[in-house]
């Protein structure tokens, strides 16, 4: 009887702390529809619909590229315009891809690099002025890093250039409990979503053209087995435990008192 009693409390306490399914757990498990990141991505950001960036354009004759400059805006507070507040507007890259360039009207911008971007500017201002500088700014690169790390959060970035582990290191690093070997990189790529698995456990990951970001990507760390089979047991399994104990306790001392 006393055996049958403990086989009875340990089959309890184990289906007490029973460990939760992968499937319960584990972002993005079905098969993707898109397949995945080209192993040739370019380093370099690529302009995008819905980017937003600032446009200055500057000569030795600053009078010949007035025209191609938007017009500065100031955020007044309380009537009172301060000078770190004064800032260039920006253009928005619609869903075609284009956006409206003084004087030069409609430009297709998203496709290109910064570099091409520039160049080609640089060509067509030249049409008006002489030795025209263009410099374009992105202002809304943001990546957004979930999963099993320390601070998880979409973060702007300034630079315009970020490799995967500095932005890890934006959300101070994979926890314990994040899977090293099969890191998740969702990336949009001609309106369509693609995606790469990165092991970071492999040197080789530092000379991967995935290394760079992208704006808008999205890194997603799983947890590892450690934290799945951990995941179900907290405070109300204990308190649980605790009463199958007692529970059984009582009626060992029932029936050898019987």
């Amino acid at each position: 009887m006393k055996n049958r009693i403990l086989i009875i409390s340990i089959l309890a306490v184990f289906v007490a702390t029973s460990c939760a399914s992968r499937k319960n757990l584990v972002y993005f498990q079905d098969e993707p529809l898109t397949g995945g990141l080209s192993v040739d991505e370019p380093e370099q950001i690529i302009y995008k619909p819905d980017d937003i960036l600032t446009i200055n354009i500057s000569a030795l004759d600053p009078k010949t590229v007035t025209s191609f400059n938007l017009p500065v805006v100031s955020n007044n507070v309380n009537g009172i315009s301060a000078q770190g507040n004064i800032q260039r507007q920006t253009y928005l890259i619609d869903y075609d891809g284009n956006i409206e360039f003084p004087v030069l009207g409609t430009i297709k911008i998203a496709g290109l690099t910064r570099t091409e971007a520039t160049e080609m500017l640089t060509t067509r201002i030249r049409e008006y002025a002489t030795d025209p500088i263009v410099n374009i700014r992105l202002v809304n690169f943001t990546i957004t890093i979930i999963g099993e790390v320390a601070s998880p959060g979409t973060f702007t970035i300034q630079d315009e250039r970020i490799t995967l582990l500095e932005a890890l290191g934006l959300a101070r690093d994979l926890t314990i409990f994040g899977e090293r070997k099969n890191v998740l990189l969702i990336r949009e790529v001609d309106g369509q979503k693609k995606f790469a698995k990165i092991d970071l456990t492999s040197i080789n990951t530092i000379s991967s053209p995935l290394y760079y970001l992208q704006q808008n990507d999205v890194i997603y760390v799983e947890p590892n087995k450690a934290r799945i089979r951990s995941s179900t047991f907290n405070q109300n399994n204990s308190v649980l435990i605790s009463a199958i104990g007692t529970l059984s306790t009582i009626i060992a001392v029932f029936l050898i008192n019987k």
